[in-house]
């Protein structure tokens, strides 16, 4: 081996060590720490066992912990120049999904990928917010304030919006569409066409209720009156109200809570998976458990702020929206909020596609981190 060859494998330890100590390590403790709340939630519904829930999860998350590591490594400039081909495997693996995916509750959701399913609206997701934040990274606050920009980026997130909604799945829908909506304000989109947008779906509101499928009508339905079916679409609910305030201020006891235990409580181990927490901790347990999720979500801002680069910026705050309107929606159902949509709480709820494409989601935030300080080249044109 030449002495040039030596020196540069020398140098590319130096780097690749350089890159894990900057790693924020706290960051993925509270990422690690949620996820032991949720291996003691899963062992909890699975009636004090290991399987078949807690025990796969972990296992999930340790290959999700890797591939978040990996990606945290790779220059957050290579991820940019291949957004917007991520964006377009999304919307194939999509298309794909409406011609040969699996059925489950209802909706065809899932696409078979080296012996697993996978649900490709998550890698969408992420997928989206790169490729917003690639288009907006250059962009001006004039030319923010020209329509015709804006119009190839929101016809970005209405395509994947009206394919999921095809699929089925109206919560992942309108995940999507908001966490497309963040990236745009954060661009600096004006204010008064989020009102007149808000505007328009209100407007549109009572035309889309009518070509809702059947179970989703009724999902609303039974929000404003979960007591007209206690028995058909208003017993989760019903069910998990009565959990949540069993629960009192400490809680059942770990084990020991009554509705989960029993089975009254349905799908206790993904959707309702924080309402079997609330009974067994109680009051204060829930807002420990919020507290943790808070600071994934503000620690998630923050590495947005501190960075130096636009497209930094605006990949952190997507991700940050989505796991934050993946929190919202979940909790606000199970507590009566809004309607039931069979949104999981991400890293606690039993998932494995879920589970790997949120870590693969924070590796980027990673990457991010990173690489806060590099030179974007044209990060501000002049519009």
């Amino acid at each position: 081996m030449s002495l040039l060859e030596r020196r540069l494998i020398r140098e590319t330890r130096f780097e690749f060590a350089a890159k894990l100590w900057q790693i924020s390590w706290i960051y993925v403790l509270l990422l690690c720490a949620l996820a032991g709340v949720g291996y003691l939630a899963l062992y909890s519904a699975a009636g004090g066992s290991v399987q078949p829930y807690a025990g796969r999860q972990m296992m999930r998350f340790a290959l999700g912990l890797a591939v978040m590591l990996g990606i945290a490594l790779i220059d957050i400039r290579v991820i940019a120049r291949f957004s917007w081909l991520a964006y377009g495997a999304g919307v194939v693996l999509l298309a794909l999904v409406l011609r040969m995916g699996h059925v489950g509750k209802g909706a065809e959701r899932w696409i078979n990928i080296a012996g697993m399913q996978w649900q490709p609206s998550e890698f969408m997701k992420l997928a989206l917010v790169l490729a917003l934040a690639a288009w907006f990274h250059k962009a001006s606050w004039e030319r923010m304030g020209n329509v015709l920009f804006l119009i190839p980026p929101a016809l970005a997130v209405l395509l994947p919006v009206a394919l999921i909604l095809k699929e089925p799945n109206l919560g992942t829908a309108v995940i999507t569409g908001t966490v497309g909506l963040a990236v745009f304000l954060g661009a600096g989109m004006r204010w008064w066409k989020l009102a007149l947008l808000v505007a328009l779906v209100a407007l549109a509101a009572p035309i889309a209720y009518h070509h809702l499928h059947d179970y989703q009508r009724a999902r609303i339905t039974t929000f404003f009156n979960p007591e007209s079916d206690p028995l058909g679409a208003g017993y989760n609910i019903i069910q998990s109200k009565i959990a949540l305030g069993s629960g009192g201020l400490w809680g059942q006891g770990y084990l020991h809570g009554t509705q989960g235990h029993l089975n009254f409580l349905p799908e206790k181990q993904t959707d309702f998976i924080f309402t079997m927490l609330a009974e067994e901790f109680g009051l204060v347990g829930s807002l420990a458990v919020l507290g943790l999720l808070a600071l994934i979500i503000t620690g998630g801002m923050l590495i947005g702020l501190r960075c130096r680069h636009q497209y930094g910026r605006l990949v952190a705050l997507g991700i940050s929206a989505n796991f934050f309107m993946y929190v919202f929606v979940n909790i606000a159902m199970v507590m009566g909020v809004i309607p039931v949509g069979g949104v999981p709480l991400p890293l606690v709820s039993y998932g494995g596609s879920a589970m790997v494409m949120v870590m693969m989601g924070f590796g980027v935030l990673m990457s991010v981190h990173v690489h806060r300080d590099v030179e974007f080249a044209g990060d501000r044109d002049e519009g």
